[in-house]
C-alpha cells in the first residue's frame, strides 16, 4: 500500500485499493476493477466518481471490439504523488550541478556507489537462502524501499520481480544511470541467476519487470 501519510488521511480504504489496482495495471474499466476487488460494479462506480472529483483518477474512452467504447480509468499525476517517492527536484538539481562540474562519468559513479551500499545491506538478509527464497525476500526489501514490489515463481528455475512504483522516477527520467544501477543491484545480489529487465516504467510501461533464471551450473 502507498505509505505517504496523506494517503491514509485522505483516501477511504476501498478507494485506496482502487488506486493500488490502477497503479499496478496501468488502467482498468469499472467492471475489471469490480472483479479485481470483489465488489459490485455499482459500488466501484460510486468510488470512481469521488476519486475523479478529487482529481485522483481520470478516464478515457477505449474501443475494445464491437459496441460502445469502454471507459478505462487511470491515475492522475496527483494520485501518483501519493505513492512513495524517495527523491525530489532538489536531487535532480544537485546531480545536474555535479554533472556540469565533473561530467557524466561522475553521475554513473554515484549511482554505482548507491547500488553497492544497497547490495551490502541486502546480502545480510539474503545470506544462506535458496534462490527462490532470495527472490521473495528481495521483493520484500524492494517493497520496504517504496517500489511496490512483488515476486512470482514462473517455473522450476525461473522467477519474476515486478516494481509497480519507481521510488526514484523523477531522477530516473533525467539520469539513465539510475536504471542501470538498479539492474546492477539485482544482478549483484543474485549472482547465481541471469537477471534481465523485460518491462520499464521510464519507457511508459506500468511497471519495471525483471526475469530471473537460475544459471545451469547452480543448484538450490
Amino acid at each position: 500500500m502507498p505509505r505517504d501519510s496523506r494517503f491514509g488521511e485522505q483516501v477511504q480504504p476501498t478507494r485506496r485499493r482502487i488506486l493500488v489496482a490502477l497503479k499496478k495495471s496501468g488502467g482498468l474499466t469499472c467492471n475489471e476493477l469490480a472483479n479485481e476487488l470483489g465488489i459490485t460494479s455499482m459500488g466501484v462506480r460510486r468510488h470512481l466518481i469521488t476519486l475523479e472529483r478529487d482529481g485522483l483518477v481520470y478516464h478515457t474512452a477505449v474501443q475494445r471490439g464491437l459496441g460502445r467504447p469502454s471507459h478505462v480509468y487511470r491515475l492522475t499525476e496527483l494520485a501518483e504523488e501519493l505513492f512513495p517517492k524517495n527523491y525530489g527536484a532538489l536531487v535532480n538539481e544537485l546531480l545536474g550541478y555535479i554533472e556540469e562540474l565533473d561530467g557524466e562519468e561522475k553521475i554513473g559513479q554515484l549511482f554505482q556507489q548507491r547500488a553497492q551500499r544497497r547490495v551490502e545491506r541486502a546480502r545480510d538478509r539474503l545470506k544462506g537462502l535458496s534462490l527462490a527464497d532470495k527472490v521473495f525476500e528481495l521483493a520484500r526489501i524492494l517493497e520496504e524501499e517504496g517500489y511496490l514490489a512483488e515476486a512470482e515463481q514462473l517455473g522450476e528455475k525461473t522467477f519474476a520481480i515486478r516494481e509497480y512504483n519507481c521510488a526514484i522516477r523523477q531522477v530516473a527520467q533525467r539520469f539513465h544511470q539510475a536504471c542501470g544501477a538498479e539492474l546492477d543491484f539485482l544482478r549483484a545480489v543474485l549472482p547465481e541467476a541471469e537477471v534481465e529487465r523485460k518491462r520499464h516504467i521510464v519507457s511508459g510501461e506500468p511497471y519495471c519487470g525483471y526475469h530471473i533464471t537460475r544459471r545451469t551450473d547452480q543448484q538450490g
